[in-house]
This record gives C-alpha cells, sequence and structure tokens, in this order.
C-alpha cells in the first residue's frame, strides 16, 4: 500500500513502516526547506560574482542581500510551507493508534 506521500504503507510494527516514515520525512524536509535555501544560494553566487568581480570584500555586503532574499522567500512560500508541516503533522498522530497495535 503506498501512503499520501509516495512511500510504502506496511504494518505498523514492521520495520519497513518506520523505513517508510522516515523517508516521508525526509521529503517533507526536502520540501519545506527548497524554497528557502535555492533563492539564498542563487543570490550568495551572484553576490559572490559581483564581489570577485569588483574586489569587495566587505562582509554586510553579501550578508544584508541575503537576508532580504530569505525574507521575501519566507513571505512568498512561508504559508505554503507551513500547510505542508501542519499536513504531515496532522498524517503522524493519525497514525499513533497504528503504531501502538
Amino acid at each position: 500500500m503506498v501512503g499520501r506521500w509516495g512511500a510504502r504503507m506496511d504494518s505498523a510494527g514492521s520495520p519497513d513502516y518506520f523505513i517508510g516514515i522516515a523517508q516521508q520525512a525526509m521529503w517533507i524536509l526536502a520540501l519545506a526547506s527548497a524554497p528557502i535555501l535555492i533563492p539564498a544560494l542563487v543570490a550568495g553566487i551572484i553576490l559572490g560574482m559581483i564581489q570577485a568581480a569588483t574586489s569587495i570584500n566587505e562582509q554586510t555586503l553579501s550578508f544584508v542581500p541575503k537576508l532580504i532574499v530569505v525574507g521575501i522567500a519566507l513571505a512568498l512560500f512561508g504559508g505554503a510551507i507551513m500547510m505542508l508541516l501542519a499536513d504531515f503533522t496532522r498524517e503522524m498522530f493519525a497514525r499513533i493508534p497504528d503504531m501502538l497495535r
């Protein structure tokens, strides 16, 4: 049987059940962190290239724009990330009775 996030759903007592939960958790982690990390990575690369081209080695020059980019990404994707985490948490709490059998 396949669960909502694509992981296999075996009986609650088997090791495959817990491996499936761990796979789901890792997938949710990747989906939740990518909208924040990817824009920060792109901003860091662009700012690093600009700093290398202009020979400016000021640390705050790279920190402040990345902070702004991360803030904008959180404003845009924060709601979707929270819904993703809330759905996953609800699903984990719904599975607790299966794990106790």
